[in-house]
C-alpha cells in the first residue's frame, strides 16, 4: 500500500514508457490495412473485430519487451494505474456501438471502432499532463472521417493509414519525451553528487 499523495502518484506514472499498447495498435492495425485489400468484406470485418480485441493483449505481451512489465509484481501500482486501465475496457466497451451499428452497415465497422477504441487517449492526456492524447484522439477521429469520405472504395485501408500514421507520431513524442526526462534525471543526480563533494 502507498502513502505517497495524489501528485506523487502521477508524477511517478508519468515516468513510465508508455510503448507497449501504441506499439500494438499500430501492428494490429497495420496488419489490417496491409492485408485489407486482398481480402473479402467478412474477412475484414472478422480482422477488425479480433484483431482490434486483441490490442491489448499484444500490448501486454509488448510491455515485457518495452520494459513497462504491466503485470510486474514488482511494479508499484498506484491509482493512475487504475484509471489508466479503466479507459482501456471503456475502448473496449465501444464494441457495444460498433457491432450493431455493423449489422446494419458493415462499412461502419472501421469507422467506428478507429474512432471510438481512440478515446482512451483523452484520460491518458490528463493524466500525464501532455497534449499527445488530445492530440493523437481529435486528430484520428477528424482524419478518419475525412478519409471515410475521401476512400469509399477503400475505407479499411485509409482509416488503418490515418490511425497507423498518428501512431508513428505518438510513439515518437512519447519516446522523444521519455528520453527527455530520463536524461533531466541523470543530470540532477549528477548534480547532486557533485554539491555532495
Amino acid at each position: 500500500m502507498t502513502t505517497q499523495t495524489l501528485e506523487q502518484q502521477r508524477e511517478a506514472f508519468k515516468q513510465r514508457r508508455f510503448l507497449a499498447m501504441p506499439l500494438a495498435g499500430m501492428i494490429v492495425w497495420g496488419a489490417i490495412g496491409v492485408i485489407s485489400p486482398f481480402v473479402d468484406e467478412f474477412t475484414k470485418t472478422m480482422m477488425l473485430y479480433f484483431g482490434t480485441g486483441g490490442i491489448f493483449y499484444l500490448g501486454a505481451a509488448l510491455s515485457y519487451l518495452t520494459g513497462e512489465r504491466f503485470f510486474s509484481k514488482k511494479t508499484e501500482k498506484n491509482v493512475f494505474d487504475g484509471l489508466f486501465f479503466s479507459g482501456l475496457i471503456m475502448a473496449l466497451l465501444v464494441f457495444g456501438i460498433s457491432i450493431p451499428a455493423a449489422q446494419s452497415d458493415y462499412q461502419t465497422l472501421s469507422l467506428s471502432i478507429g474512432i471510438l477504441a481512440g478515446i482512451m487517449w483523452i484520460p491518458f492526456s490528463w493524466i500525464v499532463q501532455h497534449w499527445i492524447g488530445y492530440f493523437h484522439a481529435i486528430g484520428r477521429t477528424l482524419a478518419i472521417v475525412a478519409v471515410w469520405y475521401l476512400f469509399p472504395e477503400h475505407r479499411v485501408e485509409a482509416i488503418s493509414c490515418v490511425i497507423v500514421s498518428l501512431y508513428v507520431v505518438s510513439i515518437y513524442l512519447l519516446e522523444y519525451q521519455h528520453r527527455q526526462r530520463t536524461q533531466k534525471q541523470k543530470f540532477q543526480q549528477i548534480n547532486l553528487l557533485s554539491e555532495a563533494n
